[in-house]
């Protein structure tokens, strides 16, 4: 079992292009610690150990002449290939999971967990609430489009290769739709948070 410090931990998963960044913001200003699973991801494709696994283990070559990860390959692999983007996870979660234990051990207050692939990475295991963030296809693709200029074929195969809104909505305690305004996105994580920080101190206090 590992020790975890005596602090809240708040699971933040939903869909590509819901608004997570946004509410992640949020609980910025709300005091929390913000770990951000995909800046660990990135870190662990620095990893000579990883990348040796990932040469060893892919009969594609996703790796540069240099010997560092080719991300444009990988990503059109893992997006379009189900069983290889469940390989691909399996090596990559364990890292990425040491990596998350060392940052919440070092945090100094309450930590939301960023985290798209939370459950596929087993991280609900951590968590004391789970809040995911969801909206129609349609916005997603929209969003992603404008958020990282790619097709909307790129977008599509981005969306189909993640859990729907229903999957974020069984699996969570809280769930954010983002289907109207960005002033009612943040107006929602905003009452989240207090409703979160008022249970945390009630639960402190009995």
């Amino acid at each position: 079992m590992v020790n975890l410090p005596n602090i809240m931990i708040i699971g933040l998963t939903g869909q590509s292009g819901a608004g997570k960044s946004t509410v992640c913001n949020v609980f910025t200003e709300s005091g929390f610690d913000i770990i951000n699973c995909d800046v660990i991801a990135r870190k662990t494709a620095e990893n000579r150990r990883f990348l040796n696994e990932i040469s060893r283990r892919f009969s594609e070559s996703l790796l540069n002449p240099d010997g560092t990860l080719n991300r444009a390959a990988t990503a059109k692999l893992i997006f379009t290939d189900e069983e290889k983007r469940g390989l691909y996870q399996r090596i990559i979660f364990p890292y990425i999971v040491n990596g998350i234990i060392r940052e919440i051990k070092s945090a100094k207050s309450n930590v939301l967990l960023d985290a798209p692939t939370l459950f596929e990475a087993k991280l609900e295991m951590i968590c004391d609430k789970i809040v995911s963030v969801t909206a129609d296809s349609d916005k997603c693709a929209e969003r992603i489009i404008k958020r990282d200029g790619i097709t909307p074929e790129q977008a599509r195969e981005r969306l189909s290769s993640q859990h729907g809104v229903e999957f974020f909505k069984e699996r969570s305690d809280f769930n954010i739709e983002n289907n109207s305004t960005l002033e009612a996105l943040i107006s929602s994580a905003e009452r989240l948070t207090e409703k979160l920080r008022t249970d945390d101190n009630e639960q402190i206090q009995t």
